[in-house]
Formats: C-alpha cells, structure tokens, sequence
C-alpha cells in the first residue's frame, strides 16, 4: 500500500498552517481506517483526521511546517513500501503513473501468477492454493444469505461450492481469478472517475468581500479568520459557514440540501459554505473558514452521486437481481430432471447477473470520466441518458452564444446630460455586480481614468432588470430598455434613432434615468463565441429539431445575432421568469429540452429543463444548478455531452444484448454438456470481463486544444 497527495491547501490560519489530502493505493479495511486516525490524531500539531475507508481517503489538519513532516513521516512508516508520498497524477499527460495504474498492476499480478507459477507448483499446493482464494467469496456469499439477500454473491459462492463439491480446483482457481480481476477493473475505474469528477466539479472561492469599518475591502479567501463580516451578494457563492450579521437574501441550498428552489436568511440565521445567493446581499460573520467545509461537500457529492442513476442502468440492475432466483430456478429443474450434478452446476456457473450489473455502472462512470477528461462535468448517470434523449436546445444569447467579455463601444448623453458623468454615475452604481455587462461598464470608467467613489444610497439589484439607487436625493435607475422604457415608464424619444442604430448593428444598450428623465445610454458589444456557429449546424445534425436563443435584447438586437448563428427561432426582451416558461411551455409540447446559460437569470430555465447547462465562466448560481457543468469556455462541449450520452447508451445497448446471447449460448451447450462446467465458467467470465472492457472503452476522438483545429466526428458518423 502506497499513499498519495491529492491536494494541499496552505495557510489557512498562519502562513505554515495547512490542510491535506492522501488516497491509500487500496481502499481501507475498518480496522486500518481507525489506526491511522488515531495515529495521526495522536500527533502534536495534527488538529482534525478524518478518514474514509471505501475511497482510501485520509484529510488531516496541521498548524506547522513540524506537525506537516511528522504526519508524511507516519503515512511513509505506514506504507508497505516504504516509499515517499507522490502527488496523484491519474490523469497526467506526462505519463507519470498515478494510484489508478499502481492499484491495477497489483490487480493483474494473480493472472500472472495463474498462467506463469501455478503450473510449476505441485498438485498438493494447487488445490490448497484453490481453496484459500475460494474462502473470501464463500465467505461473501454466507454473508448475503444471512443478511437476506439472494444476490450475485450468492450465485458466485454457489457456484464455487459447486466446482469445490466435484473436486474441479481448475474450474475454482479460474473463477476466482476472473472474479477478482472483474472487482480489480470495476475499483480501479470507479476509484479513477472519482478523482476526476471531484477535481473538475471543484468551485474554487479565490478572492471575498470583506467589511471592514464600513467598508467593503476585498481579500483572498485564505486570510479570513473567524467572526471576520464576509458581504456577498446576488450571484455570488457564500465562502464560509456562518451567521447573517445584516441584510435579507433568497439563497439557493441545492449543493447542501438538494432543494432546488431558494430559501429567505435574514438577520440571525446560519448559511453555509458552497451555497449561492440568488437574490438580495447578507453580511455574514464567518463561523468556519477556509475552502475546507466546501470541498468536503464537493467529495461528499461525488460520493452520493452514483445515486444519480441512469434509468437504464436502475433497470438493468433489477434485470440483474431477478436473474440470480431464475439461475438458481433453473438449476435445481436441471438436476431434478436429470440427477446430474455437472448440469445442475453448468446452469450456476453461467448466469446473467455478473455483466448486466457490472457492465452498466463502469459504462457510466467510464464516461462520466471520460467527460471531465473533454471538459464537462456531469452530475450523475441519469443526465447521461437524458443528454441521449433530448431534442430541443434553448440557448441563452448574452455569456453563452457570446463571450461573456462585452466591452462599452460608446457612449451616449442624453440632451442636457455630461457623457463623463453619465459614465461615472452608471459605474458606480454597477461595480458589485456579477454580469457581465455591469463589469464592462465598470471596465469603460476605469479605462478612463473616472473614478466612482460610493457615494450613493444603498443599490438594489433586480434580476434581469437593472439596479435601483439614490444619488444626491435623485432617483437613479440603471438596467434593460424593457425596465427603464416599460417599468419605470421613462420616455425613450431623446435617443430613438441611436438606438435603432445601434440596435441594428446588434449591439445591447443599457439605459439610465435620473428622476424618471432619460440621462443616457452606452452601446455594448458583445463579441460572439467563434465556434458559435459551428456548433448550431453540429447541433442540428445531431438530432436537435428545434434550436431557440433567448434574449432581453430588443427584437433588432435579437434578429442580428440569432442569423449570425444559424438560429431561426428567438423571443426577445424576455424576463428570468419568461425563460423557465418558455421552457416549460416546451415541455409540455412534447420537446425534452437541454438549456444552456450563464446568468443569475438562466438558473430557473436551468431547473425548469431536462438538462441545463452552464457554462465554465458563468455565475456560480447557474453552475450549481446546472446537471452539466462545461470546465471549458467553449460551446463545443455541447457536441461532445451530446456524443457521450448517444454512446454510452449505445453501448449499454449492446452490452445488453451481448450479454444476453452469449450467456444463452453458453447455458445450451452446459446443459446439453457440448461443453464443461470449467469452459463454461471460463467462457462466461471471459464474456463479464469483456462486457466491462468494452463498457470503459473511450466514446470520444482525442479533444483539440483552443485554437487548434477540430477532431469532432462529423455528426452524420456518429
């Protein structure tokens, strides 16, 4: 047994602080989980050890560089080979072997042994050699059977005892290994995807709102010590676990709760790292800091999210459970019929249940692996097979078809406003927003050198709106031409033929009033994504139907972009509310819909849909409640989530109907005794193993880099 560092976070609470992560080589027993607990909990310096024994997981806490040394130390002494911790690198480009290869190569070592010593071993040590590597799965099996279960432990001892019964070691010896090195592949690939998707799925907080005597000052989330006043507002991601000290907020709980819609905190009431507010802005005393509370919850959702299963795969493992009782069914008819022993245990030795439970659940968490690996993170089996189901995308327009870095091309006073102070004004208001569009305001100002000190009255955002504020007793209104022309019911004339022009060029405008009299506007670019359209055309060869792009952008706006990219159908000027509507109105038109956004204002399409997907730089909102998670500012992730569910499916599919037709043939012929009990096992187990090889092959070509050129298939091969 070897360990691993998986990850290191330093300086959490004094500069040589820290917090660490190791992977044992294996997973743990019980009784070697609690050693090592309390033998790194034993040591000074060592503050929390905590330990998870299915994934070989050790997280421990230190306050110094001595206390660091002295726990590698114990972890090295407990190694069984004596060598230095190395860091994990299961998906290196390098090359360099990681756990994943170690654990697999110590897997193969008993095929070695069976092919290459056991012949050279005397027959008295053979059948000893036999029986001690049968024990463990009689063992398993007597378990399951006074647990209750008739499962494929059961069918799997039966079927040992069996060959033990008719003194076949050879047939022992061959299932044993076949059953080992199946439990070998399935631990090594699930072990591998899980390190995958724990690292992708990861959000990383890097910088804080502090509040510092009346001032909002920002840090780096590594120096906020407790009882610290931590401000965040709408769309941003809550850092630590502690009490709202000021404010009222709507905050989405899903990663902690799993309840999609947003819950009310005001003053007095606890939040907790990796939650998101939606609407509103808290000040929280930190109770608990650092990222640890938030990437215990991350592990602790890769662990729970096998439970996220695949319809397909939730069926085919109940196919497996039913086929144990017809397996044992069928044999005790055999022998009934025949009083043959040899036939009775040919049925038991050839079943169905090891490849249709095996297969499938390697099948996903291969490809759920496999898509970290092309950059999208997929929460769980059953998004995979939605993403084979769905046939209608709705794309959000602004972060997603475009890309999410708007600039301010001009600006535009109003008759009787100053441009300068139009601009300062609107930065001001906009600077603690997360949108895009706000930031590229700010941007505008800074560029120019105007500074924008706080000095107006407390700024309220309105989702997809705008912001409301007082500057100098004056009203202030910022936002949408839908919220400044219809809301607020500001007269637009001053300006009308700049915005046709300006619209007509497809560019977004931001407007702002001044006690409900027009004071300007800014014209905003937003350049589309380069792979935008070719994505659309993708797309629709991939079976998509409908294609929609939805936009707060007026219908001029709107029209430009949608040709741009190939899209035919748009709605323009739409709310928050009016996207998870259209989606729904989809929906129960029949369409199983994918949506794809980037906002605070996308997040309700995104729950609304059968799959919502956020992009790599949206907000963290949107990313938390998204099924799928692109980790790359690319819309060709789309293509490649589409392949992956098309063919992961497929090769359920086939892994099915294989399984099926040669574990029949194999049946007829042991019952018939055309062949052995040993061929059978060995033909069956050859069959499981390469049911669960193909399950993991790779679906997808090896993914271009940014700016090289595509290796997608062209979707008429798919």
């Amino acid at each position: 047994m070897r360990f691993y560092i998986v990850h290191e976070l330093r300086g959490l609470a004094t500069p040589d602080s820290g917090r660490m992560r190791v992977r044992a080589s294996c997973p743990l027993n019980l009784a070697q989980a609690e050693a090592l607990a309390g033998a790194l909990a034993t040591l000074p310096g060592i503050i929390v050890a905590r330990v998870t024994p299915r994934l070989g997981s050790l997280l421990f806490f230190y306050e110094d560089q001595q206390s660091r040394e002295s726990a590698l130390t114990l972890l090295v002494g407990a190694s069984d080979e004596q060598g230095p911790l190395t860091h994990m690198a299961a998906t290196a480009d390098d090359g360099t072997p990681g756990p994943g290869e170690a654990t697999l190569t110590e897997g193969l070592m008993p095929v070695f042994q069976y092919v290459f010593v056991r012949p050279l071993l005397p027959m008295a040590l053979r059948i000893v050699n036999s029986v001690a590597s049968a024990v463990p799965f009689l063992f398993k099996g007597i378990q399951a059977v006074l647990r209750g279960a008739l499962n494929v432990d059961v069918l799997d001892a039966a079927a040992i005892g069996a060959s033990l019964i008719m003194r076949d070691f050879r047939t022992v010896s061959l299932l044993t290994l076949l059953l080992g090195l199946g439990e070998t592949l399935e631990y090594w690939t699930r072990r591998r995807s899980m390190a995958t998707l724990t690292e992708s799925l990861a959000l990383n907080v890097e910088n804080v709102w502090l509040l510092v005597e009346g001032t909002e000052v920002s840090v780096p989330l590594a120096q906020v010590k407790e009882n610290d006043l931590v401000v965040v507002r709408d769309g941003g991601s809550i850092p630590v676990d502690g009490v709202v000290e000021e404010g009222c907020a709507v905050v989405n709980q899903s990663s902690m709760t799993g309840e999609p819609l947003g819950v009310r905190r005001t003053m007095g009431a606890s939040v907790f790292a990796g939650t998101v507010v939606e609407e509103g802005r808290l000040v929280i005393r930190a109770k608990h800091v650092g990222d640890g509370t938030r990437l215990r919850q991350v592990v602790k959702f890769i662990e729970e999210s096998e439970t996220l299963k695949a319809g397909i795969q939730g069926k085919y493992e109940r196919l497996a459970d039913m086929a144990v009782p017809f397996t044992f069914g069928l044999a005790a008819v055999v022998w009934l019929l025949t009083r043959d022993f040899r036939r009775a245990a040919s049925v038991l030795l050839v079943d169905y249940s090891c490849a249709l439970k095996l297969a499938t659940p390697l099948a996903v968490l291969a490809s759920m692996r496999e898509g970290a690996r092309h950059g999208m993170a997929i929460k769980g089996g059953r998004y995979l097979e939605a993403l084979n189901e769905v046939d209608t995308v709705v794309f959000d327009k602004t972060g997603t078809l475009t890309q999410a870095s708007p600039k301010v091309v001009e600006v535009f006073p109003a008759p009787g406003f100053d441009r300068t102070e139009v601009l300062r004004v609107m930065a001001c208001l906009e600077e603690h927003f997360p949108h895009p569009v706000a930031r590229a305001v700010v941007r505008k100002a800074d560029e120019e050198g105007l500074k924008h000190e706080e000095e107006h009255a407390h700024v309220e955002y309105l989702v997809a709106h705008g912001v409301a504020s007082s500057l100098y007793g004056k009203k202030m209104r910022v936002g949408s031409r839908h919220y400044i022309e219809h809301d607020e019911g500001v007269d637009l004339s001053p300006l009308q033929h700049v915005v046709e022009e300006q619209a007509a060029m497809g560019r977004s405008l931001l407007f702002m009033s001044e006690d409900g009299k027009l004071a300007g506007m800014v014209s905003i670019e937003d350049p589309l994504r380069p792979e935008a359209a070719r994505v659309v055309e993708e797309l629709r060869g991939l079976g998509f139907g409908r294609i929609l792009m939805l936009t707060g952008d007026d219908e001029r706006t709107a029209r430009a972009v949608a040709g741009s990219v190939g899209i035919s159908e748009y709605r323009a000027q739409v709310l928050p509310a009016d996207k998870a509507r259209i989606v729904q109105d989809l929906t129960d038109q029949g369409c199983k819909v994918l949506m794809v956004g980037d906002g605070i204002n996308d997040a309700p399409a995104l729950s609304a849909s059968h799959v919502g997907v956020a992009m790599s730089d949206g907000t963290d909102l949107a990313r938390e409640v998204a099924n799928v998670l692109l980790t790359h500012p690319s819309l060709e992730g789309l293509v490649s989530a589409r392949l992956l569910g098309r063919r992961t499916l497929r090769r359920i599919h086939f892994n099915f109907v294989s399984t099926l037709a040669l574990n029949s043939a194999f049946l007829v012929g042991g019952l018939f005794m055309i062949i052995g009990p040993g061929v059978s096992a060995l033909l069956h187990n050859v069959t499981t193993l390469g049911v669960a090889l193909n399950a993991m092959r790779l679906h997808l070509p090896q993914k271009a880099l940014p700016g090289e050129e595509s290796h997608f298939e062209h979707p008429a091969s798919s």
